[in-house]
């Protein structure tokens, strides 16, 4: 986070108050619940899970991830020189004391450091945040989206679980064909202000592999020429795809 422009720095911390959303997904995890038979269950793998009694206080990946955000966010130093530590932020972040135990320190040994500045916190009054001017263009995109959708997020929301979270198998095909084409190469590329270059001679290229259509050549001469260097890589994306 260190290398994050300042103003997106400020939004993270002051304008959005991510540390007070990580504190709420920590006090009110949206990955847990309780089955209709009263057993713990946890999203895991993108699927619900009965959690045994014994593995009730292992964390999950998703609660790692959010353990050491909450860690890299109020640790970091320019973080701490940025955040503003009102009351309300105060006893908010405190509240995380009651979630660190020796459980979830012996499974993230890190956190030992944030138990120790939260007792610090508690104790002190943290130092005025620097007030500092800054200038930022706001796009009139998200503006004119949130303008648009005020009031009708919950409607959205609903409407997005149910596309992405309800679907058979038939509609994810759908839906991948979809963003695929999308997200066509040959579309993409065309709208390009400048013509590929031969990735062996740099000369302007008509054709491209037709195996993994990755890498452009102004003929089949260049093509020969490079289809030794280039075969492992392409074999690696024909795999993966």
């Amino acid at each position: 986070m260190h290398v994050l422009p300042l103003s997106v720095l400020t939004r993270l911390l002051n304008t959005h108050n991510v540390p007070i959303l990580l504190v709420e997904l920590v006090e009110n995890p949206p990955w847990s619940r309780q089955s209709q038979a009263g057993c713990l269950e946890k999203y895991t793998n993108s699927k619900w899970q009965q959690v045994l009694p014994s593995e009730q206080l292992v964390l999950t990946k998703t609660e790692g991830q959010v353990w050491l955000a909450i860690h890299q966010i109020l640790l970091l130093p320019e973080c701490q020189q940025k955040y503003e530590y009102n009351n309300y932020n105060k006893s908010m972040i405190l509240k995380l004391r009651a979630h660190i135990n020796e459980v979830v320190i012996e499974q993230i040994p890190s956190l030992v450091e944030l138990q120790r500045h939260l007792e610090h916190l508690a104790i002190i009054e943290p130092p005025p945040t620097k007030q500092q001017l800054i200038l930022e263009q706001v796009p009139e995109m998200r503006s004119s989206l949130m303008q648009q959708y005020k009031s009708k997020w919950r409607t959205l929301a609903e409407q997005q679980a149910a596309l992405l979270l309800q679907q058979s198998q038939q509609d994810l095909l759908k839906c991948s064909r979809g963003l695929a084409s999308a997200y066509n190469i040959d579309a993409m590329e065309g709208m390009l202000a400048d013509a590929p270059k031969c990735v062996v001679c740099g000369s302007e290229a008509r054709k491209r592999c037709s195996r993994c259509r990755n890498e452009w050549y102004c003929g089949r001469e260049c093509q020969v020429k490079h289809w030794r260097k280039h075969k492992l890589a392409c074999d690696l994306m024909i795999t993966a795809t």
